[in-house]
């Protein structure tokens, strides 16, 4: 492969890091949003599971302190692109700079043990429904 390929793929690794972290981020926001405003699809239990095995798993990477594969392989991309690790183009730069800032490790496995608390409460405070129920609760007078 050439150059110019790890540095796409690198960039597309970063764009599918971002991604998982908006779906973190942003579906606890809706859950707790759609929970208030009686949206039926924050309770989806299939999503449910998701959101929660998603942040599950930053909060173990970060206890156990396991670096994370997303960054790993975009690292290990730049670097056959000749790039160095976390050299990137304009996209990329700005990207990063929402993801990644500075802090000491104890800081990150704080703030997402703390948000992994705030998604196990989501579940008292927005109860997931399996689809069957969706559909009873849907149909009920």
């Amino acid at each position: 492969m050439t150059p110019d390929t790890y540095r796409l793929l690198a960039n597309a690794v970063l764009f599918v890091h971002l991604g998982v972290v908006l779906f973190i981020v942003a579906g606890l926001v809706l859950i707790l949003l759609g929970g208030k405003l009686h949206w039926r699809w924050v309770r989806n239990l299939w999503f449910r599971v998701l959101h929660l095995a998603a942040i599950g798993y930053v909060v173990a990477e970060s206890w156990f302190g396991i670096d994370c594969p997303l960054t790993t392989l975009e690292q290990w991309l730049r670097l056959r692109a000749g790039q160095g690790a976390f050299a990137e183009d304009f996209i990329a730069h700005w990207v990063g700079q929402v993801m990644f800032y500075q802090a000491p490790p104890w800081v990150f496995t704080m703030v997402y043990s703390l948000f992994g608390l705030l998604v196990l409460a989501s579940w008292l405070l927005v109860r997931p429904m399996p689809r069957s129920r969706q559909a009873k609760t849907a149909t009920s007078p």
